[in-house]
């Protein structure tokens, strides 16, 4: 029997992968979109290697990993029949990660987050009728919260329905969610909520680099329009991803949804800024919060100009996430705290050296090739 995942060559899933292979015992089953199993290891090789080493990883493959070649966006997810009738016949347990996080397309939020989803659900409910699923964790946002402002917000208090949303990503998560709960009652199902993701408190290294990149824009920028004590939920990626796998393979969670959130410990900008100071970092600051408006406007421009005038992606990234940068609202995570027994690292432990990293790589991470003697080797084999 093996857990089912899906979005494991993805920021958050590649870690949760990781995790699970490196302090669980359980078989894995993932989905990944590719057209042959060597070109789907390869994929897989990408975000693991953060993590691993290729021995490690391709011994791992062998023993511990089975490939399903598939499409969230397909009918049955892409699966051929004798595929989809073994996926449903090992599959213990679902850890539901792949997800669009395009925050301006309706269509490719609804193929990925909600047709994608009943799909998995469908695997899910077949698996359930089959020989029964020992639990269903969907891994959401905190920002199916929809539009606010200033709060501390408790998980039995993120969904209002009569709220706005923010964005596409955030309407069809909060719909996801309400797909798990109504299309599958009678199995035991979490919903993970993370708040904003950003970095690892372990090392500077990063395979994801969006809202990274409006961090460092807004880090080098000597006028900052917002309010000095406006807070932002930061979270490292490692406490997510250990958070997810750990609840998940629990016996007995003490609760149905968690969000994955620095919560009360949530640091204003003026905090960020005076710890990244301390760090090292030298470009002053000043706060000047009325300038919000004007800001967005410009933003909004700049984020339409010629590409090869430089600005275009970083503006694109900051009108993006500008929402998200001024709600100042804050995601309470006394369950998980009380789950796991720890409290996440504080982005002020760790901002300064995933900037300075951010910054020499060109907001890129220094991939390892695939090693093609491997490939010979194992055609030979």
């Amino acid at each position: 029997m093996a857990i089912f995942i899906t979005g494991a060559t993805g920021f958050i899933g590649s870690y949760v992968v990781a995790e699970l292979l490196r302090e669980h015992q359980e078989r894995l089953a993932l989905l990944v979109r590719a057209r042959s199993i060597e070109e789907a290891e390869k994929r897989l090789w990408m975000p693991l290697q953060l993590h691993l080493d290729f021995e490690r990883f391709i011994d791992l493959m062998k023993s511990r990993v089975d490939v399903y070649l598939g499409d969230l966006t397909r009918p049955q997810l892409g699966l051929c029949p004798s595929d989809r009738a073994r996926l449903i016949d090992s599959t213990e347990s679902v850890i539901h990660l792949g997800a669009a996080l395009n925050r301006r397309s309706d269509k490719v939020c609804f193929n990925v987050n909600l047709r994608g989803t009943l799909e998995v659900i469908k695997l899910a409910r077949s698996a359930h009728e089959d020989h029964g699923l020992r639990r269903f964790s969907s891994v959401s946002t905190s920002a199916v919260c929809g539009e606010r402002r200033c709060e501390l917000i408790a998980e039995a208090q993120s969904v209002d329905w009569r709220l706005e949303d923010y964005d596409p990503y955030a309407r069809t998560k909060k719909f996801g969610e309400l797909m798990v709960s109504e299309l599958l009652p009678d199995v035991s199902t979490i919903v993970f909520r993370p708040s904003t993701v950003m970095g690892d408190s372990r090392f500077a290294e990063t395979i994801e680099f969006d809202m990274v990149r409006a961090f460092v824009v807004l880090a080098h920028l000597p006028v900052l329009p917002l309010d000095p004590k406006a807070r932002h939920d930061i979270v490292p990626v490692d406490f997510v991803a250990r958070s997810i796998a750990t609840i998940h393979q629990r016996e007995k969670p003490k609760y149905d949804i968690y969000h994955l959130s620095a919560g009360r410990d949530s640091l204003s900008y003026q905090e960020m800024i005076d710890a990244m100071r301390i760090k090292g970092f030298r470009i002053p600051h000043l706060f000047v919060p009325r300038l919000g408006r004007q800001a967005s406007a410009i933003v909004n421009y700049l984020a339409t100009t010629p590409k090869n005038w430089g600005v275009s992606l970083p503006a694109t990234l900051l009108k993006m996430f500008w929402p998200y940068l001024i709600f100042d609202t804050v995601f309470d995570n006394q369950r998980v705290k009380e789950e796991m027994g720890e409290s996440p690292t504080p982005f002020s432990e760790y901002a300064y050296r995933l900037l300075q990293f951010a910054v020499k790589h060109n907001f890129s991470y220094p991939y390892k090739p695939w090693p093609e003697t491997t490939i010979s080797k194992r055609e030979d084999g």
